[in-house]
C-alpha cells in the first residue's frame, strides 16, 4: 500500500496525526493563533523555563560549548556527563548510572545488553513503546502479563523459572503508566521477582521528580531503591531537558558502554545540557523540589482527590469522539489532546490530562468546569 492509501486509511478511521507547531510558555501555547492553557505537557514541576535551570544551562554553554561533538567512546565524555551518572547514581542508592540522548534510546541500549536469546522479559501489558521494541529487539522471548496483575505475573515466573533455570527472567513495568497514570504494586513485584530468581526494570520515567521524599519515585516513596535491578527513567518530564538514564550495578553500566548499541553510535548528548540536568536534579531533591510536589499535589487535588499522579486520563471511548471532546476544549482556552489507537488500546481513546505545579489554581479550577462529563469518566487508570 503506498503512502497515500496508508495515509487515508488513517483519516478514515480518525487516527492521521499531524505537527502542530506552537509557541509555548510557563504552559501557556499558541495554536492556530488561539492562546491555550496546555494541559498536555510533562512538565510536572515547572521546570522546562525554571530560570536556576536556564541559567545552568548558559553556564554549560560557556563552559563547554554546544555540542559534544563525538560519541561518548570517543572525544564525547565531559566531566559534566561524569558527574551527573555520579549524583543520579547517589540518588538512586546504585552502584553507577548511565545517560543517554533520550528515554527512548535509554530503553533500546538497556533491554537487549540485559537479555538475549533464551532469555524471557515479561513485559506489562500496557508498558511503554520503547519498552516494547526493547524487548522486540533484544531476541529475548516476550511474555506479556495483564496490566498489574501480579497474580498471573507469579504463576508466568513460577513457571519460566521451573521449565528454564538457566534463563535470565527480567521483569519490566513502569512506576507510574504514561496514558493511565496509575502506579505499578512494586512491592508485590519485587516480591515476585526474588522468589523466582528474577530481575526488575522499573521505568520511573513519569515519577521522577514526582513521587518520594526526594523526588526519586516510586521505589523511593517505598524505601524499595536498594532491591531493584534496574532503575530507568528520564530528564525530559519533571527535570525539564532531555535525555534519559539507568541506574544499576557498576559491572551491568559497564558492559552497556561496551555493548549498547545506541549509546556507542550515538553522537552525546551536549555537556551543557548534562550540566543543566545535574542543576534540575539537584533542585527537586531540594526544599524548593519538595514546595514544587506540594503545588503539583494540590493542583491534582482540584480535578481528583487522592490520585497518585499527575497523570488524569478521560476516558471516553471512540477516536471522534475524543477528538471533538479536545476540540471542544481547546475553543474554552483549553489544551488536551486526544489520545487514540496505537498509543491506547483500541476503543479508549481518551484526553489525557496533565497537571504541573505551574499551573495557576484559577486554570485548573476552570478546566474543571469545562471537563466533559456525559458518558466519559475521569479514572485512574
Amino acid at each position: 500500500m503506498d503512502p497515500r492509501q496508508q495515509l487515508k486509511a488513517l483519516s478514515e478511521n480518525n487516527l492521521l496525526r499531524s505537527l502542530s507547531p506552537g509557541e509555548s510558555k510557563n504552559l501557556r501555547i499558541t495554536r492556530d493563533g488561539r492562546e491555550l492553557w496546555s494541559f498536555a505537557s510533562n512538565d510536572y514541576l515547572g521546570l522546562s523555563h525554571h530560570p536556576a535551570i536556564a541559567a545552568a544551562f548558559t553556564d554549560g554553554i560557556t563552559k563547554y560549548g554546544t555540542g559534544s561533538a563525538a560519541s561518548r567512546l570517543v572525544t564525547g565524555t565531559s566531566p559534566a556527563h561524569t558527574a551527573l551518572e555520579e549524583s543520579i547514581a547517589a540518588a538512586k542508592h546504585s552502584e553507577a548510572a548511565l545517560t543517554f540522548s533520550s528515554g527512548y534510546a535509554t530503553a533500546l541500549s538497556a533491554i537487549p545488553v540485559i537479555a538475549g536469546k533464551g532469555d524471557f522479559v515479561l513485559l506489562d501489558k500496557l508498558a511503554h513503546a520503547s519498552l516494547i521494541d526493547a524487548t522486540r529487539m533484544s531476541e529475548a522471548t516476550l511474555r506479556v502479563f495483564p496490566h498489574n496483575d501480579t497474580e498471573k505475573l507469579g504463576k508466568l515466573l513460577s513457571t519460566l523459572h521451573e521449565k528454564h533455570p538457566t534463563a535470565r527472567l527480567l521483569v519490566v513495568t513502569e512506576s507510574i503508566f504514561s496514558m493511565d497514570g496509575d502506579l505499578c504494586p512494586l512491592r508485590e513485584i519485587l516480591d515476585l521477582c526474588e522468589q523466582h530468581n528474577a530481575q526488575l526494570l522499573l521505568d520511573e520515567a513519569h515519577a521522577l521528580g514526582v513521587l518520594g521524599p526526594t523526588g526519586m519515585g516510586l521505589a523511593e516513596q517505598l524505601g524499595l531503591q536498594d532491591r531493584i535491578h534496574f532503575q530507568m527513567g528520564t530528564l525530559s518530564k519533571a527535570l525539564g531537558l532531555s535525555g534519559g538514564y539507568l541506574a544499576a550495578s557498576r559491572d551491568w553500566i559497564d558492559l552497556l558502554i561496551n555493548r549498547a548499541r545506541p549509546f556507542i553510535y550515538t553522537t552525546a548528548p551536549p555537556p551543557a545540557l548534562a550540566h543543566a540536568a545535574l542543576a534540575a536534579l539537584d533542585l527537586v531533591r531540594s526544599a524548593e523540589g519538595q514546595a514544587l510536589r506540594e503545588k503539583l499535589f494540590h493542583n491534582i487535588s482540584l480535578l481528583r482527590e487522592n490520585h497518585p499522579s499527575a497523570i488524569l486520563p478521560i476516558i471516553i471511548g471512540e477516536n471522534q469522539a475524543a477528538l471533538a471532546a479536545s476540540t471542544a476544549l481547546a475553543e474554552k482556552g483549553f489544551l488536551a489532546p486526544a489520545i487514540r489507537y496505537p498509543t491506547v488500546p483500541r476503543n479508549t481513546a481518551r484526553l489525557r490530562i496533565t497537571l504541573s505545579a505551574d499551573h495557576p489554581e484559577e486554570a485548573v479550577k476552570d478546566l474543571a468546569a469545562n471537563l466533559p462529563r456525559s458518558g466519559v469518566s475521569l479514572t485512574a487508570g
